[in-house]
């Protein structure tokens, strides 16, 4: 789809979460169930989170009919560029063209395959290119932070869903797209009106990505130093990062990320079981920002 046709069709507002990956069969019905409904109150994209696989997108596209689904993101390491391209195309032909290729290059940690990240997904979208037949450009985004991979998601994507960022990163970010690529930021949300115990769910969440360099490196670019990164992040630093209160306050810091140049907000909702389906949250934010 166009550029332009992907903002129309993805919308303002979407949903990031990893707890619809339907690889229990005990649980299938249960996360089908779920993506109909966040495709009946009008959310635009669920970003499938935790290294997703195509494959994984399936039981969300045949338990929806207007939602794009989105892997956020796929890792350039588990998968050969050639077999991605045929299950994207796989995929995508038989739903409605609502497959949207997230991609990106993970964590060192995380992987023994990892090195020279850029010219890795560099190469990466070079063989998306050369398989037959290709995934275009405007079927997939970057999982892009720093200044060279926001240059590559620009000129060989149709933009960028970048995590765990702040608003002055979304203005950094669109400046460095331009105006026609898709900006599809994560927004951290806990619906806690108990600002203790919401800041208390907030690190115990954020703990684990403080400890993966990407992270780290990129939010000291944008001010932060490493006592902010202490004990699950600074206060300072989980205002920037999370939206904490009421869906009234999500609402208001959606708009902050809308204004520094987001298209479309990816809403995760943190809870202190990561395990389960958020839907009376879904459901409070669908009927404050939708």
């Amino acid at each position: 789809m166009p550029m332009t046709q992907l903002k129309d069709n993805i919308g303002r507002i979407g949903i990031w979460t990893p707890v619809l990956r339907a690889e229990d069969p005990e649980r299938r019905a249960q996360v089908t169930e779920a993506a109909t409904e966040l495709d009946r109150l009008g959310f635009g994209a669920i970003w499938l989170g935790g290294s997703a696989r195509v494959r994984e997108t399936v039981p969300l596209l045949e338990a929806t009919s207007r939602i794009i689904v989105a892997t956020g993101i796929l890792s350039i390491w588990n998968d050969e560029p050639a077999d991605v391209a045929q299950a994207y195309h796989r995929v995508n032909a038989a739903f409605d063209d609502r497959l949207l290729l997230g991609l990106g290059v993970s964590h060192q940690i995380l992987t023994e395959r990892y090195e020279k990240p850029y010219a890795s997904m560099r190469a990466f979208l070079a063989a998306l290119d050369e398989a037959t037949p290709p995934v275009p450009k405007d079927h997939r985004v970057l999982a892009a932070l720093g200044p060279r991979m926001l240059e590559l998601a620009r000129t060989e994507s149709a933009g960028a869903h970048p995590y765990l960022v702040t608003a002055a990163h979304t203005a950094r970010a669109r400046e460095a797209l331009g105006d026609q690529a898709l900006l599809a930021p994560d927004l951290k949300v806990v619906l806690d009106e108990d600002d203790t115990r919401a800041r208390e769910t907030a690190r115990a969440y954020l703990a684990r990505y403080l400890a993966l360099p990407n992270y780290t490196n990129n939010l000291k670019r944008l001010g932060f130093t490493d006592p902010d990164f202490e004990n699950g992040g600074s206060d300072a630093l989980l205002d920037e990062v999370f939206a904490l209160g009421t869906p009234d306050a999500v609402r208001t810091k959606v708009t902050t990320f809308h204004e520094a140049g987001a298209d479309h907000v990816a809403l995760n909702v943190v809870t202190r079981d990561d395990t389960e389906i958020p839907l009376p949250q879904w459901h409070a934010l669908a009927e404050a920002l939708l």
